[in-house]
């Protein structure tokens, strides 16, 4: 599939900001699931800094604006051919060692609502593709997608006891209770073309990979309870949501900030 992107990030500053400087991973690394054919991330006015490629495998870019600040907006337009690997994660270089995945962040810490979950799934072997899918299924299940139920700062253990929940409410749950039973587990962020029934996706999207035994990572979207096809682009990974976001950084200034994310995904003939 022929997939194009247009996502514009843009940030709003109450009082002007004498400099931001931001670290993006909005940029995809190429694979047997996905070959850039091009992409671009601009901002006026901004440099952009050194890029490099991290021990994950993602691309990393700084880029610094010069204050005063009042307005940025960080636009990406891109094209990219995707291939549906059922959900395995092939020809992705990284050297980072799976079992650093099992480590637990604030928001991925055990709980007791996700013990019980755990619990529901410990007399199987938990490193098989069959259990991967179960654990999909069952927080998909458990964590009914509602769009503006949480915020960006709940962690996995009170969405649980809330049910409700967002993609990443649900990835980082299913991150939470995969490591829980020994399974290395990261979280995905990138872009959906469209949800199981064909309606198209306006927001980025998010997703876990789980290491799987003689597969590798292999990616599980409890939202959709399917595995990334080739609707799918990735974008980057880590521990949890605030590790894989794609932009992060600082600005010097007080005052509130305001955020508008538009995005559009469209296939091509």
């Amino acid at each position: 599939m022929h997939l194009t992107v247009e996502h514009t990030t843009t940030y709003s500053f109450e009082s002007p900001r004498a400099r931001v400087v931001q670290s993006h991973r909005m940029t995809p690394a190429a694979s047997l699931c996905q070959q850039v054919a091009r992409w671009e991330v601009t901002c006026d006015g901004a440099h952009f800094g050194a890029d490099f490629t991290d021990g994950a495998g993602d691309h990393i870019t700084t880029m610094t604006l010069a204050g005063p600040v009042t307005q940025l907006a960080i636009h990406v337009s891109g094209a990219v051919r995707t291939t549906d690997t059922a959900g395995v994660l092939r020809g992705h270089k990284e050297v980072v060692a799976p079992d650093v995945y099992l480590r637990k962040t604030r928001t991925t810490a055990p709980g007791v609502g996700l013990a019980k979950l755990a619990d529901r799934l410990a007399e199987q072997d938990p490193r098989t593709l069959e259990a991967a899918h179960e654990m999909t299924n069952l927080v998909a299940d458990t964590v009914v997608y509602t769009p503006g139920a949480t915020d960006a700062q709940i962690t996995a253990a009170e969405v649980v006891d809330l049910g409700h929940g967002v993609c990443q409410d649900q990835t980082q749950v299913l991150i939470a209770i995969a490591r829980m039973l020994g399974v290395p587990a990261r979280y995905v962020t990138g872009y959906l073309f469209s949800d199981a029934q064909g309606n198209a996706h306006e927001a980025s999207h998010a997703w876990a990979e789980l290491y799987v035994p003689d597969l590798g990572w292999v990616g599980f979207d409890a939202t959709n309870r399917c595995c990334p096809d080739e609707r799918y682009i990735r974008l980057g990974s880590g521990m949890d949501a605030l590790d894989a976001a794609p932009i992060r950084g600082i600005s010097l200034g007080g005052g509130a900030e305001m955020l508008d994310i538009s995005v559009n995904v469209a296939a091509q003939q």
